[in-house]
């Protein structure tokens, strides 16, 4: 003998879609929420991740800037020091020489 399966009566019927229909709707505002709060979270991440690297990057820079300037301020002084000095080295040896040659004559 076969189970006979209980009737359902239209009534029913629209009862379950309703309930069915207004599961589904819950069920796709919290996965929709889940997803929203899901992105929301990644891009401040990656948002937080840009500004760290740029602060970082700022903050490296300006003491590299100013390092840097003071070594080539230094550089350059003895750069002009050396010129200076081969300068008036030669500078006197010229003078020597026409000295002593106007000595000489």
């Amino acid at each position: 003998m076969r189970k006979q399966l209980p009737l359902i009566s239209n009534t029913d019927r629209q009862t379950d879609r309703q309930t069915d229909r207004q599961t589904d709707r819950q069920t796709d505002r919290q996965t929709d929420r889940q997803t929203d709060r899901q992105t929301d979270r990644q891009t401040d991440r990656q948002t937080d991740r840009q500004t760290d690297r740029q602060t970082d990057r700022q903050t490296d820079r300006q003491p590299d800037r100013q390092t840097d300037r003071q070594t080539d301020r230094q550089t350059d002084r003895q750069t002009d020091r050396q010129t200076d000095r081969q300068t008036d080295r030669q500078t006197d040896r010229q003078t020597d020489r026409q000295t002593d040659r106007q000595t000489d004559r």
